[in-house]
Protein backbone atom coordinates (compact mmCIF):
# COMPACT_ATOMS: atom_id res chain seq x y z
CA UNK A 1 0.00 0.00 0.00
CA UNK A 2 1.25 3.27 -0.98
CA UNK A 3 2.10 6.56 1.49
CA UNK A 4 -0.66 8.18 -0.42
CA UNK A 5 -3.26 5.39 0.92
CA UNK A 6 -1.73 5.45 4.18
CA UNK A 7 -2.32 8.69 5.16
CA UNK A 8 -5.30 9.34 3.50
CA UNK A 9 -6.95 6.48 5.56
CA UNK A 10 -5.26 8.01 8.51
CA UNK A 11 -6.74 11.38 7.73
CA UNK A 12 -9.87 9.70 7.44
CA UNK A 13 -10.28 7.98 10.72
CA UNK A 14 -9.48 10.73 12.41
CA UNK A 15 -11.30 13.51 10.33
CA UNK A 16 -14.33 11.06 9.75
CA UNK A 17 -14.54 13.00 6.26
CA UNK A 18 -16.76 11.22 3.84
CA UNK A 19 -14.37 10.40 0.32
CA UNK A 20 -16.93 10.22 -3.02
CA UNK A 21 -14.05 8.51 -4.57
CA UNK A 22 -10.61 7.72 -4.58
CA UNK A 23 -8.84 6.84 -7.53
CA UNK A 24 -5.89 3.69 -7.50
CA UNK A 25 -2.28 4.91 -7.00
CA UNK A 26 0.21 4.06 -9.09
CA UNK A 27 3.38 2.22 -7.73
CA UNK A 28 5.90 4.52 -5.27
CA UNK A 29 9.37 4.96 -6.46
CA UNK A 30 10.38 6.28 -9.94
CA UNK A 31 6.86 5.88 -11.63
CA UNK A 32 5.73 7.40 -8.94
CA UNK A 33 7.11 10.88 -10.19
CA UNK A 34 4.87 10.23 -13.03
CA UNK A 35 1.83 11.28 -10.88
CA UNK A 36 -0.28 14.11 -9.52
CA UNK A 37 -2.26 13.78 -5.74
CA UNK A 38 -5.27 16.61 -5.91
CA UNK A 39 -7.75 17.03 -3.13
CA UNK A 40 -11.19 18.66 -4.62
CA UNK A 41 -14.37 19.67 -3.52
CA UNK A 42 -15.88 19.54 -6.74
CA UNK A 43 -17.68 16.95 -8.29
CA UNK A 44 -16.14 14.02 -10.29
CA UNK A 45 -18.38 14.66 -13.23
CA UNK A 46 -17.21 18.44 -13.61
CA UNK A 47 -12.93 17.34 -13.78
CA UNK A 48 -12.61 13.80 -14.65
CA UNK A 49 -12.60 15.01 -18.61
CA UNK A 50 -9.98 17.37 -17.58
CA UNK A 51 -7.76 15.28 -16.17
CA UNK A 52 -8.01 12.53 -18.67
CA UNK A 53 -6.97 15.12 -21.31
CA UNK A 54 -3.85 15.71 -19.26
CA UNK A 55 -3.12 12.36 -18.39
CA UNK A 56 -3.48 11.30 -22.62
CA UNK A 57 -1.36 14.52 -22.80
CA UNK A 58 1.79 14.31 -20.44
CA UNK A 59 1.63 10.63 -19.16
CA UNK A 60 1.04 11.92 -15.69
CA UNK A 61 -1.59 10.20 -13.47
CA UNK A 62 -4.11 12.09 -11.64
CA UNK A 63 -4.88 10.67 -8.36
CA UNK A 64 -7.92 12.54 -6.93
CA UNK A 65 -9.89 12.58 -3.10
CA UNK A 66 -13.40 14.18 -3.79
CA UNK A 67 -15.02 15.37 -0.89
CA UNK A 68 -17.87 18.14 -0.05
CA UNK A 69 -16.09 19.01 2.30
CA UNK A 70 -13.47 19.30 5.22
CA UNK A 71 -10.74 18.71 2.88
CA UNK A 72 -8.71 21.68 3.98
CA UNK A 73 -8.95 20.37 7.63
CA UNK A 74 -7.83 17.18 6.23
CA UNK A 75 -4.69 18.96 5.06
CA UNK A 76 -4.03 20.75 8.17
CA UNK A 77 -4.56 17.47 10.38
CA UNK A 78 -1.64 15.49 7.71
CA UNK A 79 0.54 18.87 7.90
CA UNK A 80 4.29 17.92 6.20
CA UNK A 81 2.65 14.40 5.44
CA UNK A 82 0.17 15.30 3.22
CA UNK A 83 0.17 13.75 -0.27
CA UNK A 84 -2.01 16.52 -1.70
CA UNK A 85 -0.16 18.35 -4.00
CA UNK A 86 -3.13 20.50 -5.24
CA UNK A 87 -6.23 21.77 -3.62
CA UNK A 88 -9.66 22.66 -6.08
CA UNK A 89 -12.35 23.93 -4.81
CA UNK A 90 -15.92 25.20 -5.98
CA UNK A 91 -15.21 29.15 -4.73
CA UNK A 92 -12.92 31.58 -3.46
CA UNK A 93 -14.36 31.43 0.23
CA UNK A 94 -12.58 27.65 0.20
CA UNK A 95 -9.53 29.02 -1.12
CA UNK A 96 -8.57 32.07 1.16
CA UNK A 97 -9.72 29.79 4.21
CA UNK A 98 -6.87 27.33 2.69
CA UNK A 99 -4.43 30.04 2.87
CA UNK A 100 -5.35 30.98 6.34
CA UNK A 101 -4.84 27.62 7.56
CA UNK A 102 -1.23 27.99 5.98
CA UNK A 103 -2.15 25.10 3.49
CA UNK A 104 -0.98 26.30 0.56
CA UNK A 105 1.97 27.81 -0.95
CA UNK A 106 2.87 30.93 -3.42
CA UNK A 107 3.50 29.92 -6.91
CA UNK A 108 5.36 32.06 -9.68
CA UNK A 109 4.23 31.45 -12.94
CA UNK A 110 4.09 33.30 -16.17
CA UNK A 111 1.65 31.33 -17.77
CA UNK A 112 -0.70 31.47 -14.90
CA UNK A 113 -0.04 35.36 -14.59
CA UNK A 114 -0.71 35.64 -18.35
CA UNK A 115 -3.39 33.93 -18.77
CA UNK A 116 -5.18 34.93 -15.47
CA UNK A 117 -6.48 38.59 -14.73
CA UNK A 118 -4.88 40.02 -11.68
CA UNK A 119 -8.37 40.36 -10.14
CA UNK A 120 -9.36 37.03 -10.18
CA UNK A 121 -6.03 35.73 -8.27
CA UNK A 122 -4.12 36.40 -5.05
CA UNK A 123 -1.83 38.87 -5.58
CA UNK A 124 0.62 36.48 -3.04
CA UNK A 125 -0.03 33.58 -6.14
CA UNK A 126 -1.32 31.36 -3.40
CA UNK A 127 -4.82 30.34 -5.53
CA UNK A 128 -5.90 30.96 -8.78
CA UNK A 129 -9.46 31.27 -10.78
CA UNK A 130 -10.20 28.47 -13.14
CA UNK A 131 -14.03 29.43 -13.79
CA UNK A 132 -15.97 32.55 -13.20
CA UNK A 133 -19.47 32.67 -12.64
CA UNK A 134 -21.73 35.40 -11.98
CA UNK A 135 -24.12 35.97 -8.97
CA UNK A 136 -27.57 37.47 -10.68
CA UNK A 137 -31.26 37.50 -10.20
CA UNK A 138 -33.82 35.09 -11.62
CA UNK A 139 -36.49 36.83 -12.62
CA UNK A 140 -40.28 35.39 -13.46
CA UNK A 141 -40.79 35.68 -16.97
CA UNK A 142 -44.77 35.93 -16.60
CA UNK A 143 -44.35 38.23 -13.72
CA UNK A 144 -41.03 40.55 -14.18
CA UNK A 145 -41.48 42.93 -17.16
CA UNK A 146 -38.24 44.97 -16.65
CA UNK A 147 -34.99 43.42 -18.52
CA UNK A 148 -32.34 45.16 -16.10
CA UNK A 149 -31.74 45.59 -12.15
CA UNK A 150 -29.23 46.44 -10.02
CA UNK A 151 -28.07 45.06 -6.52
CA UNK A 152 -29.23 48.09 -4.83
CA UNK A 153 -32.24 48.02 -5.84
CA UNK A 154 -33.03 44.66 -4.30
CA UNK A 155 -33.82 47.24 -1.43
CA UNK A 156 -36.33 48.61 -2.89
CA UNK A 157 -39.95 48.99 -1.49
CA UNK A 158 -41.69 47.81 -4.32
CA UNK A 159 -39.77 44.42 -3.94
CA UNK A 160 -41.62 43.52 -0.92
CA UNK A 161 -42.41 40.00 -0.36
CA UNK A 162 -41.10 38.62 -3.88
CA UNK A 163 -37.17 37.84 -3.10
CA UNK A 164 -36.11 34.54 -2.70
CA UNK A 165 -32.70 33.79 -1.17
CA UNK A 166 -30.52 31.01 0.30
CA UNK A 167 -29.01 31.90 3.90
CA UNK A 168 -27.25 35.52 4.18
CA UNK A 169 -23.97 33.17 6.04
CA UNK A 170 -23.18 30.52 2.92
CA UNK A 171 -20.36 31.88 1.42
CA UNK A 172 -22.09 33.04 -2.14
CA UNK A 173 -23.65 35.64 -0.17
CA UNK A 174 -21.27 36.59 1.73
CA UNK A 175 -19.13 37.23 -1.24
CA UNK A 176 -21.96 39.33 -2.40
CA UNK A 177 -22.29 41.48 0.56
CA UNK A 178 -18.60 41.99 1.02
CA UNK A 179 -18.88 43.39 -2.92
CA UNK A 180 -21.58 45.94 -1.45
CA UNK A 181 -18.88 46.76 1.18
CA UNK A 182 -16.26 47.38 -1.25
CA UNK A 183 -18.58 49.46 -3.13
CA UNK A 184 -20.73 51.32 -0.85
CA UNK A 185 -18.97 51.17 2.08
CA UNK A 186 -19.96 49.50 5.62
CA UNK A 187 -22.86 51.89 6.43
CA UNK A 188 -24.85 51.93 3.55
CA UNK A 189 -24.10 48.06 2.94
CA UNK A 190 -25.62 47.75 6.42
CA UNK A 191 -28.71 49.75 5.09
CA UNK A 192 -29.29 47.98 1.67
CA UNK A 193 -29.20 44.50 3.50
CA UNK A 194 -31.51 45.74 5.98
CA UNK A 195 -33.86 46.78 2.58
CA UNK A 196 -32.75 43.25 1.11
CA UNK A 197 -33.90 41.14 4.48
CA UNK A 198 -37.72 43.03 4.34
CA UNK A 199 -38.18 42.36 0.69
CA UNK A 200 -37.64 38.57 1.23
CA UNK A 201 -41.21 36.49 0.52
CA UNK A 202 -39.50 33.89 3.39
CA UNK A 203 -36.96 33.15 5.51
CA UNK A 204 -33.66 32.54 3.42
CA UNK A 205 -33.62 28.62 3.28
CA UNK A 206 -32.53 25.79 0.54
CA UNK A 207 -30.13 26.94 -2.29
CA UNK A 208 -30.04 28.50 -5.47
CA UNK A 209 -32.21 26.25 -7.64
CA UNK A 210 -34.80 26.24 -4.88
CA UNK A 211 -35.36 29.59 -5.13
CA UNK A 212 -35.89 29.25 -8.69
CA UNK A 213 -38.22 26.76 -7.60
CA UNK A 214 -40.09 29.48 -5.54
CA UNK A 215 -40.46 31.71 -8.16
CA UNK A 216 -41.59 29.13 -10.25
CA UNK A 217 -44.38 28.78 -7.90
CA UNK A 218 -45.47 31.94 -7.89
CA UNK A 219 -43.90 32.53 -3.94
CA UNK A 220 -41.71 35.10 -5.07
CA UNK A 221 -40.90 37.24 -8.67
CA UNK A 222 -36.95 37.45 -8.16
CA UNK A 223 -34.28 34.99 -6.51
CA UNK A 224 -30.51 35.80 -6.29
CA UNK A 225 -28.56 32.40 -7.50
CA UNK A 226 -25.26 31.70 -9.43
CA UNK A 227 -25.78 31.65 -13.21
CA UNK A 228 -24.22 27.81 -13.55
CA UNK A 229 -27.44 26.43 -11.55
CA UNK A 230 -29.45 27.41 -15.13
CA UNK A 231 -27.49 24.86 -17.21
CA UNK A 232 -27.90 22.11 -14.11
CA UNK A 233 -31.69 22.94 -13.56
CA UNK A 234 -32.24 22.80 -17.56
CA UNK A 235 -30.25 19.17 -17.75
CA UNK A 236 -32.93 17.97 -15.03
CA UNK A 237 -35.96 16.90 -16.38
CA UNK A 238 -37.44 17.65 -12.68
CA UNK A 239 -35.98 21.33 -12.03
CA UNK A 240 -36.00 22.24 -16.14
CA UNK A 241 -39.65 23.30 -15.49
CA UNK A 242 -38.45 25.75 -12.76
CA UNK A 243 -35.23 27.07 -15.27
CA UNK A 244 -38.30 27.62 -17.96
CA UNK A 245 -39.73 30.15 -15.74
CA UNK A 246 -37.49 32.40 -15.49
CA UNK A 247 -35.10 34.92 -17.06
CA UNK A 248 -31.41 36.15 -15.76
CA UNK A 249 -30.89 39.63 -15.33
CA UNK A 250 -27.28 40.63 -14.58
CA UNK A 251 -27.15 43.46 -11.63
CA UNK A 252 -25.47 46.75 -12.15
CA UNK A 253 -25.00 45.97 -15.80
CA UNK A 254 -25.19 49.66 -17.09
CA UNK A 255 -22.37 50.63 -14.48
CA UNK A 256 -20.07 48.66 -12.13
CA UNK A 257 -20.38 45.47 -13.36
CA UNK A 258 -21.75 42.24 -11.46
CA UNK A 259 -20.27 40.11 -9.12
CA UNK A 260 -18.24 37.69 -10.15
CA UNK A 261 -16.70 34.96 -7.98
CA UNK A 262 -14.75 32.02 -9.15
CA UNK A 263 -14.12 27.78 -8.98
CA UNK A 264 -10.32 27.55 -8.31
CA UNK A 265 -7.14 25.90 -7.16
CA UNK A 266 -3.97 26.09 -5.04
CA UNK A 267 -0.29 24.40 -4.56
CA UNK A 268 -0.28 22.31 -1.70
CA UNK A 269 2.26 24.00 1.07
CA UNK A 270 3.91 20.51 0.83
CA UNK A 271 3.11 19.00 -2.49
CA UNK A 272 5.18 15.99 -2.88
CA UNK A 273 5.27 16.10 -6.92
CA UNK A 274 5.28 20.14 -6.96
CA UNK A 275 5.98 20.10 -10.56
CA UNK A 276 3.55 18.00 -12.09
CA UNK A 277 1.07 19.74 -9.66
CA UNK A 278 2.54 22.99 -11.22
CA UNK A 279 2.03 21.38 -15.05
CA UNK A 280 -1.86 20.70 -14.01
CA UNK A 281 -2.44 23.74 -13.06
CA UNK A 282 -1.00 25.78 -15.68
CA UNK A 283 -3.01 22.59 -18.09
CA UNK A 284 -5.80 24.21 -16.58
CA UNK A 285 -5.80 27.61 -18.04
CA UNK A 286 -4.84 26.40 -21.76
CA UNK A 287 -7.34 27.29 -24.45
CA UNK A 288 -8.30 23.40 -24.65
CA UNK A 289 -8.46 22.67 -20.85
CA UNK A 290 -10.65 25.74 -20.40
CA UNK A 291 -13.10 24.99 -22.85
CA UNK A 292 -13.57 21.43 -21.54
CA UNK A 293 -14.20 22.89 -17.75
CA UNK A 294 -15.87 26.17 -18.52
CA UNK A 295 -18.62 24.41 -20.71
CA UNK A 296 -19.01 21.32 -18.66
CA UNK A 297 -19.63 23.57 -15.81
CA UNK A 298 -22.27 25.97 -17.38
CA UNK A 299 -19.18 28.56 -16.16
CA UNK A 300 -17.42 31.37 -17.76
CA UNK A 301 -13.61 30.95 -18.30
CA UNK A 302 -10.88 32.92 -16.80
CA UNK A 303 -8.91 33.50 -19.93
CA UNK A 304 -9.44 35.65 -22.90
CA UNK A 305 -8.41 32.87 -25.47
CA UNK A 306 -11.56 30.67 -24.59
CA UNK A 307 -15.10 31.23 -24.86
CA UNK A 308 -18.44 30.44 -23.15
CA UNK A 309 -20.89 27.93 -24.33
CA UNK A 310 -23.63 28.48 -26.87
CA UNK A 311 -25.63 27.90 -24.03
CA UNK A 312 -24.07 30.32 -21.42
CA UNK A 313 -23.80 33.10 -24.03
CA UNK A 314 -27.63 32.85 -24.22
CA UNK A 315 -27.88 34.44 -21.04
CA UNK A 316 -26.72 37.95 -22.32
CA UNK A 317 -23.80 39.26 -22.29
CA UNK A 318 -21.79 39.91 -18.53
CA UNK A 319 -19.73 42.76 -17.82
CA UNK A 320 -18.04 41.55 -14.68
CA UNK A 321 -17.30 43.86 -11.57
CA UNK A 322 -13.45 44.67 -11.74
CA UNK A 323 -12.79 44.87 -7.95
CA UNK A 324 -10.42 42.41 -7.13
CA UNK A 325 -11.80 39.16 -5.32
CA UNK A 326 -8.85 39.83 -3.07
CA UNK A 327 -10.18 42.85 -1.96
CA UNK A 328 -13.34 41.56 -1.47
CA UNK A 329 -11.52 38.65 0.60
CA UNK A 330 -10.49 41.45 2.93
CA UNK A 331 -14.18 42.16 3.60
CA UNK A 332 -16.09 38.71 4.16
CA UNK A 333 -15.00 38.92 8.33
CA UNK A 334 -17.00 42.65 8.45
CA UNK A 335 -20.16 41.38 5.37
CA UNK A 336 -20.80 37.73 7.81
CA UNK A 337 -21.10 40.38 10.85
CA UNK A 338 -23.31 42.19 8.99
CA UNK A 339 -25.49 39.17 8.11
CA UNK A 340 -25.85 38.68 11.80
CA UNK A 341 -26.38 42.33 13.02
CA UNK A 342 -29.18 42.49 10.79
CA UNK A 343 -30.63 38.78 11.70
CA UNK A 344 -30.91 38.44 7.80
CA UNK A 345 -31.94 34.71 8.46
CA UNK A 346 -34.37 35.54 10.52
CA UNK A 347 -36.08 36.84 7.46
CA UNK A 348 -38.30 39.77 6.99
CA UNK A 349 -39.28 42.11 9.70
CA UNK A 350 -36.95 40.81 12.08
Amino acid sequence: MSIFHLTLRRASRALALPLLALAPIAATGAQAAEQVNVYSFREPGLIDPLFKTFTQETGIKVNVVYSKDGLVERMTAEGRNSPADLLITPESGLLIQAKAAGVTQALQSKVLDDAIDVTLRDPEGHWFGLTRRARVVYASKDRVKQDAITYEELADPKWKGKICIRSGQHTYNIALVASMIAHDGEEKAEKWLIGLRDNLARKPAGGDREGVRDVQAGLCDLAIGNTYYMAAMLKNPEQKPWADAVKILFPNAADRGTHVNISGAALAAHAPHRDNAVKLLEFMVSSEAQQIYAEGNGEYPVTATAHASDLVKSWGELKPDSIPLSQIASLRKKASELVDKVRFDAGPNS
